[in-house]
């Protein structure tokens, strides 16, 4: 088979609108599963290892993202927006991630020493040369990854992440009672990373060709290394923020910094992220119809915009109550923090959004030089505002993300080939709904001192939600609108692939 073949065959326009309802629903099910299970295992794992082994891996997977890139160079991104594809070409992309993820492995298994005396730490060698064996295992599983989210299969993809970490979180809460200590957390990273291995081959049904074509190899480098350099680009900045924060205020400072974002993260994970995801594969499919793609990206932003912002707004008015509720004691410095970094996160919903529009439509070189300028300003305004503290550099996140706001109106504008007021209007409605929400929240958080935090924190967020429900139903309608028809076109798609099966590429 060495002609281009379409993964799968033309779809009514019902058929695109049903299943990215059906991936939002599971995908959104899928991280609620996650997290929530996830709290149970780590209430058991922080009883019995010690912060030391928790560190020791978390500064091991410090060093895995960048061999992970590297191994992909964004091949599966090219697979996924790519109008057709045939066997030659995925057997180009298997061939090569399989044996840059074994040489990476392998260089990382030889320089695990090295890393570990930049941290520091004899244990660090020995973890972060298992934990290598990731490298190989998510190479040999990205096209039968591409595959799904190109035939948007989300459903697969959401029982395949949700059977990977219960069973990861079985693995380390055995291996933790029963004496391994940190390996317990390396076995929990490992046993994930097999069962999602298996589950992707099992469900993509698809046979790698000795074939590779060096003609396909180029074409898709070509598009891969703008992919790869924006998240190279985002590395660098994390890395950078980090080395100066650190440096200027302290580790304990950084500290407080990584629990405020990773409740954000947290946050944006269990309410529109997987809207995002699922958009990146809707947006490729209907990229030759500008009509369609422009009706189809307001409709996702609006959406992102309602589903994201109400959760963040209360993040933002009662984070000095979450925090404690959520971390226990000890992390008042993070509560100002996180305050500013939701209305960071507010401000930003949209970008991961644009993110997958230019991917989607082939554009992977235009998002990489706003991510060139957007990081570099990121850690500039970081050096210059850690002289000041903390929360300076917190507001610091916050006028970066308005400029890089108003940048991707102009940006995404001249994509779309429409008026940048197209884009402000969505953000209209959202900033309303913010003073709004925010507003309701203030009012009672303020009737209510006397109650407990976790009542507070319950009613507090209920009066944000019917504040932004008022909001959208004078200003913003059609969104209401749109949200409710998720539950019909969910089930369009439900009947739609029980009625079909997965395009056979082997």
């Amino acid at each position: 088979m060495t002609g281009h073949v379409p993964v799968t065959p033309k779809q009514p326009d019902v058929s695109i609108s049903a299943q990215a309802a059906s991936g939002v629903f599971w995908l959104t099910v899928q991280k609620w599963a996650i997290r929530i299970s996830g709290l149970v295992t780590i209430a058991v794992l922080t009883r019995v290892l010690s912060p030391q082994d928790f560190g020791t891996v978390a500064a091991a997977s410090t060093v895995l993202p960048f061999f992970y890139l590297l191994s992909d160079i964004g091949f599966m991104a090219y697979i996924v927006q790519v109008d057709k594809v045939d066997r030659r070409m995925l057997s180009t992309s298997f061939w090569f991630s399989s044996l840059a993820g074994l040489l990476l492995a392998g260089a990382l298994i030889g320089a695990a020493p090295l890393f570990g005396g930049v941290f520091g730490s004899a244990e660090f060698v020995p973890v972060l040369q298992v934990l290598s064996l990731g490298v190989v295992l998510t190479s040999v599983s990205s096209v039968p990854m591409a595959l799904l989210r190109r035939e948007m299969r989300f459903r697969a993809i959401a029982v395949q992440g949700t059977a990977s970490a219960v069973v990861a979180q079985v693995v380390a809460v055995t291996m933790t009672l029963t004496g391994f200590g940190v390996w317990a957390l390396v076995g929990q990273a490992l046993s994930s990373q097999v069962v999602m291995v298996v589950l992707a081959w099992l469900a993509a049904k698809w046979v790698p060709a000795f074939e590779f074509s060096r003609r396909e190899f180029s074409t898709m480098a070509r598009f891969g290394s703008n992919v790869l350099g924006v998240e190279f680009i985002a590395m660098c900045r994390a890395w950078g923020e980090a080395a100066i924060i650190s440096s200027t205020l302290g580790l304990s400072a950084l500290g407080f910094l990584n629990i405020a974002q990773r409740l954000v993260q947290i946050v944006q994970d269990l309410t529109g992220a997987a809207l995002v995801t699922v958009s990146t594969s809707a947006f490729a499919k209907i990229k030759e119809s500008s009509g369609r793609l422009q009706r189809a990206y307001v409709r996702a932003l609006r959406m992102t915009y309602a589903a994201m912002s109400p959760p963040l707004t209360l993040l933002a008015i009662a984070a000095p109550l979450i925090l404690p509720v959520v971390f226990g004691s000890g992390w008042e410095q993070s509560a100002r923090v996180a305050q500013v970094v939701a209305l960071s996160g507010i401000l930003v919903v949209g970008a991961s959004l644009d993110q997958g529009l230019f991917y989607g439509v082939g554009k992977p070189g235009q998002w990489f030089l706003y991510a060139v300028i957007i990081d570099t300003c990121s850690v500039v305004v970081t050096a210059i505002t850690a002289q000041w503290g903390l929360q300076a550099v917190a507001v610091g996140f916050l006028v970066v993300a308005a400029f890089a706001t108003a940048s991707r109106w102009f940006l995404v504008a001249k994509l779309l080939k429409v008026s940048p007021r197209a884009l402000v209007g969505p953000f209209g409605f959202l900033a309303v709904a913010v003073l709004a929400g925010g507003g309701a929240g203030l009012l009672v958080l303020a009737v209510s001192a006397d109650l407990l935090p976790i009542v507070r924190i319950a009613i507090t967020g209920l009066a944000v939600l019917l504040a932004y429900l008022v909001v959208l139903r004078l200003l913003a309608r059609q969104v209401i609108d749109e949200l409710a028809g998720f539950i019909p076109r969910f089930t369009r798609a439900t009947r739609f692939r029980a009625s079909t099966t997965p395009t056979d590429l082997s």
